[in-house]
Parts: structure tokens; sequence; C-alpha cells
């Protein structure tokens, strides 16, 4: 049985796009990554596995349920940080916490103790009073105060500073270890790149890649600098796999995704005095299947 899975997932709305025939497997005990820009389609998927919204046509499922049929036992199951916090703003952070804990049936009270500590949540205070950071930290264990099978995190370190960032990234991986299938989406790639196990690219509504964040870096394309003898550098390289070619004086940059050795061979009989062959960043393949439209 998998975390979440969706079959042909599609949600229109009218002539807008939402998302289009998504095919997404997300394994138990696995930290998956959703990455793509703004309006590319995350939030409506979160939207859809979570029954904000209904899907206009295919199905998902969480931990073997239909997140249709079975919402009310997935939520159970489920932590939840949304991108913007919204809750009654009269209450303090304590009874908001006690609120949210009834609906678990069990007793959160040592976790959120230790949740509140770490993050340095003001439980005394009135929503009302906190500012958006603090907001977003009382979310936080709201979220994993019941220790959830599934955490489910759209946008989740806006409005944290670097500190309580770093902190809430100690805490995902600790909730990992112990059990936890994290769905991690976001459009800031170093956060998915330095926690996550795989991600899936979504262009457009489309899933167009997912892969290993490893395998992502590695094995499709390699970041390529050269150092030419010449201040003119070494101009046009016209050799197939060679992509995003930039020139800069004596320097020339691109990604490579073609057979290495041909690569090198060429090289041999330019104007070359030092290369550079290294994994690009994991920003740098998003850009190039946003830019070229792979996966179409």
């Amino acid at each position: 049985m998998n975390a979440i899975e969706t079959r042909k997932m599609t949600k229109s709305y009218g002539k807008a796009r939402g998302i289009i025939d998504l095919d997404l497997v997300v394994s138990q005990g696995e930290i998956f990554g959703f990455i793509g820009p703004n309006g590319a389609g995350k939030s409506t998927t979160i939207k859809t596995l979570l029954n904000f919204i209904h899907p206009t046509m295919g199905s998902a499922e969480i931990l073997g349920m239909d997140v249709v049929k079975d919402t009310v036992r997935i939520k159970k199951e489920i932590g939840y940080i949304p991108s913007e916090v919204s809750y009654y703003d009269d209450m303090t952070a304590k009874q908001l916490l006690d609120y949210s804990a009834g609906f678990y049936g069990k007793d959160c009270t040592a976790r959120r103790k230790q949740l509140c500590e770490l993050l340095g949540v003001e439980v005394g205070r009135k929503i009302e009073d906190l500012s958006l950071g603090n907001r977003k930290k009382v979310a936080i264990v709201q979220a994993l105060q019941h220790s959830p099978a599934v955490i489910i995190l759209d946008e989740p370190t806006s409005g944290l500073d670097p500190l309580v960032q770093a902190r809430f990234f100690e805490i995902i991986r600790e909730e990992n270890q112990r059990g936890a299938t994290v769905f991690f989406s976001s459009h800031i790639l170093n956060e998915v790149q330095r926690i996550c196990h795989r991600v899936g690219i979504i262009r457009e509504g489309r899933l167009v890649q997912v892969d290993a964040v490893e395998t992502l870096r590695a094995s499709q394309y390699k970041k390529v600098k050269l150092q030419s003898s010449l201040p003119e550098g070494i101009g046009l390289i016209n050799l197939p796999g060679v992509q995003e070619q930039a020139n800069h004086g004596r320097f020339t940059e691109f990604l490579f995704g073609g057979d290495i050795k041909e690569l090198l061979q060429a090289i041999s009989s330019m104007t070359v005095e030092d290369i550079w062959i290294e994994d690009p960043s994991l920003e740098e393949i998003f850009m190039h299947y946003y830019e070229r439209g792979e996966g179409k």
C-alpha cells in the first residue's frame, strides 16, 4: 500500500487549467518533493488530496483510502501545514491546539509540549496578537502534535526566519525517521534538494518528471565550464547534447546531456586550457524543464 496514489487525477476550472491526468505514487516512509512555480498546479493537487475540492476526473488514495469517500478517516492520519495560516483570532494558541487535538482521539500533550519548546511557541497568547511567523509555528505544532502517518506541506517555510526554518527541517527529518511519509510542495528548490528523497516536477498542470533527487542531479545532465586560452573564447559548440550554452569572454558554460566521451573528444581539438564538469543543481535542472518545455 502506497502512502499517496493518484490515477489520472484531473481538476478543471472551466476554461482555466488546474491539474491534468496526474499519475503520482508516493511510497510510505519517503520524503517526496513536489516542485513547480506558482500556478503550476501544486496547491490544486494538495487541495484535491485533502478533499477541499473534488477532482473533475480520476481518483486518489491516501493510505489506501479514497480521498473523497474516506476523507474523515484520512484526516485523522494526516498533518497539513498550508502556505497561509488562518485561525480563530480570539483563541489563545493553547485553546486552538486543544481544540485541534480533540479531533484525533489521542493524548497529544507530550508531543505538543516538545514541539512548542523546540519552536518557541507562546501558548498563552491570542492568535490575533501573533506575528505571521509565530502563527506559522502554531500551524506546525497543530499539524504534528498527533504524530501523523502522512505529513502534507504546502510552502511550509513562508514567514519563518532562517533559524526556525532549520529547526523545522530537523523536526520533519525526525518525523520521517519514526516512519511518517512527507509530501513537500515548494518552489524553493534548495529546500527540496536538502531534504527530499525523490522529486516530481509539475509543469502547467502536468507531471513531467519524477526521479530521485540525486538521479536528477547526477545522471541526466552535467554542468560544464570551459576556459579558453583565447580572449574571445571558443565560440559555439556544435555537438549533440549541448544545451543552454553561454559565452563570457574566455569562459563558456552549458548543460550537457550527451555522450561524455564525444564531449571530451571535441574539447581536445579546441583552445581549452581548463575544464570543470559537475552535477547541476536541482534549480538548474528545473529551469531547463521550464525554459525548454521538455516533458510535454
